[in-house]
């Protein structure tokens, strides 16, 4: 065991004695020492109910003959740093969760792990540390929001965020806001939609990193508190037989959990984060092999943003499982890949079926015949750009128009909430990618304020930023090289032709490869935004959304 470098022999007396001023005992000391990462906080809905997972998980750990220890990480909740100077630092939170958990872990000796965490970049961060350090583990979130209830309409966050340009543009009384707001986020959990949150934690049971049900318990479900302690026990088997991430963690698993990903219409956020847990388990994706997978991969799920359904409803129509049932059967993900149950997806699945067949449709009835997110490539997007194009409305989906440009996010809203975009036009924010940004801020005010004007079937947005899960219409980001890199997208001017063809996956501007170039030579970058503290260190080392936005110093 691991432990024994902290616990055992003569040299580890005082060692030994700093974990009796803890409470414990010489019988605990001599079992595995389990690791249980647990995220809770008082600032996350998602999170805010997660000791309770965390109590669960520890006593399957007990009841398995393991020895708990609990610690913590931090957590950003991105609805609540939303447009403002606090979502500079939700994706670069992730580096630092990641980093946080290999020191506690290296330092400490665990012998196993299990990972509690809920939201957006708490589980890609947790499933980084996961495959760096690879030693048995699991994961349990805490389960989704139940989609609240606004005059009879299931709501969600998304539509909080949508109301606001409907109050601007005179569609919604304010009174009606303040009535939505009450009853939009009924209680804790992940919020309700397929954002990024669900996203992820679906992912990581389709990856074979969570026991089924993961990803679509109700995070209020008795079985959410059951499947904790399921876990705490799993924990322990997995240590008695090796069995390690990085055996799960493979191409066939990360395979798996894209074509889920399509299949789901899952956040694009997830374009970003499944490239960085890759990375740290040596496993090669890239946007070209994303796109591959997206091409032959039906959309079967139409979740929130993209549809009226919520988790709950795909909890209730099978979960993950169903989804896994239906792709295996249609050999479009590799059954024989091995999971944290001990067995294969194709062995998970054999009792499951689907419950109900509108949502989760059958491969011969999809939403789509492709997946839910698609890569598109031209002028302004030499290395990539990616788009959410299940929650495109059909006559979005090829569009060219006038650019408007904006070199910040406060900008773009400002005129969007203003009146000041016309039908037709494309929205243009820059200096928002991973260097710029700094942080790659995400874009759900001002594509939720075009959505609440009842501009998303007119109006296109692109950006080098990104966007929430929450985001709907033709919102494309990611634009690879970002601006502050000299990208193309720096060269922008306002009135320029753009043309976008998502069935093509074509993003262009009109201008020659003379004209593009002469105007790159020409630009003066702004400077950087932060000079000092974490977000200095983080636009210095951090490498291009095409790359996951991972640090250069580990791109290869």
């Amino acid at each position: 065991m691991r432990s024994q470098q902290v616990k055992k022999g003569i040299e580890r007396a005082p060692h030994r004695s700093l974990f009796k001023a803890m409470g414990y005992t010489n019988e605990e000391l001599k079992r595995p020492l389990v690791g249980v990462v647990n995220s809770a906080n008082e600032i996350i809905p998602g999170h805010f109910h997660l000791d309770q997972i965390a109590k669960a998980v520890k006593a399957g750990v007990y009841m398995a003959g393991g020895t708990p220890m609990e610690f913590s990480t931090i957590g950003v909740c991105d609805g609540i740093a939303m447009n403002h100077e606090g979502m500079h630092y939700s994706l670069a939170s992730r580096e630092i969760i990641a980093d946080s958990i290999e020191i506690m872990v290296m330092a400490h000796g665990f012998d196993a792990l299990v990972f509690i965490p809920n939201c957006d970049k708490i589980i890609p961060g947790m499933l980084m540390a996961c495959a760096r350090l690879n030693i048995p583990s699991i994961f349990v979130s805490g389960g989704p929001m139940m989609a609240g209830n606004f005059r009879g309409k299931a709501v969600d966050l998304a539509n909080v965020f949508e109301a606001v340009g409907s109050v601007k543009a005179g569609r919604m009384s304010l009174q009606d806001l303040e009535e939505l707001e009450d009853c939009a986020c009924p209680g804790c959990g992940s919020c309700a939609g397929m954002f990024t949150a669900n996203s992820m934690n679906c992912l990581t049971e389709a990856l074979g990193m969570g026991l089924p049900g993961n990803g679509t318990f109700l995070a209020v479900e008795a079985a959410r508190i059951r499947l904790a302690k399921q876990t705490g026990m799993k924990v322990m088997e997995l240590l008695e037989k090796e069995i390690l991430p990085l055996d799960i963690m493979n191409p066939q698993g990360f395979e798996n959990a894209l074509a889920v990903d399509m299949a789901l219409g899952c956040s694009t956020n997830t374009v970003l984060h499944l490239p960085a847990i890759a990375y740290e388990a040596q496993v090669e994706m890239d946007l070209k092999i994303i796109d591959e997978i997206s091409s032959r991969t039906p959309q079967l799920c139409k979740l929130s943003p993209a549809g009226s359904h919520h988790i709950q409803d795909l909890r209730e129509a099978g979960g993950i499982q169903a989804l896994l049932k239906e792709l295996v059967e249609n050999q479009l993900i590799q059954g024989s890949a091995l999971t944290v149950t001990g067995q294969s997806v194709k062995d998970n699945v054999k009792d499951v079926r689907v419950l109900d067949r509108e949502v989760i449709r059958s491969v011969e009835d999809p939403y789509s015949i492709n997946g839910g997110i698609a890569i598109l490539w031209g002028n302004l997007a030499p290395q990539g750009a990616v788009v959410k194009q299940g929650a495109v409305d059909p006559s979005m989906m090829t569009h060219q128009g006038k650019a408007r440009v904006f070199d910040s996010e406060e900008e773009a809203s400002e005129a969007i909430l203003g009146g000041k975009i016309n039908s037709g036009e494309v929205i243009v924010i820059r200096f928002e990618g991973p260097k710029g940004g700094p942080g790659m801020r995400e874009m759900l005010s001002p594509t939720a304020a075009v959505a609440g004007m009842g501009l998303d079937k007119e109006v296109s947005l692109i950006t080098d930023g990104r966007f929430s899960g929450a985001t709907r219409g033709a919102s494309i980001g990611h634009i690879s090289p970002e601006a502050m890199e000299r990208g193309p997208i720096a060269a922008v001017r306002e009135g320029d032709l753009i043309r976008i063809n998502i069935p093509e996956r074509l993003l262009e501007i009109d201008l020659s490869s003379e004209d593009l170039e002469n105007r790159l030579k020409q630009i003066e970058l702004p400077p950087p935004k932060y000079q000092k503290g974490y977000l200095g260190r983080y636009s210095r080392m951090v490498s291009s959304a095409d790359q996951g936005a991972i640090f250069k110093s580990e791109v290869k």
